[in-house]
């Protein structure tokens, strides 16, 4: 799974909209456009952080972090 992806699922799996998940890891919402799109990659250090951060605050399950 690529990145833009990757990214995609946690933020479906977590629930939340485009600009909640923005708000909820202070991501400016162009950025957050441009890597679902695919105009720039996500640092692959952010994903693991992100899904870790979502994972320890039970807003999703771990079966997505088996997945790298």
């Amino acid at each position: 799974m690529n990145s833009r992806d990757y990214l995609i699922e946690l933020r479906t799996e977590s629930g939340m909209s485009r600009k909640v998940f923005c708000e909820y890891f202070d991501i400016p919402y162009r950025t957050m456009q441009d890597w679902e799109l695919g105009n720039r990659k996500v640092p692959e250090y952010l994903l693991r952080l992100m899904a870790y951060k979502l994972k320890f605050e039970k807003l999703i399950d771990g079966d997505i972090l088996e997945d790298d």
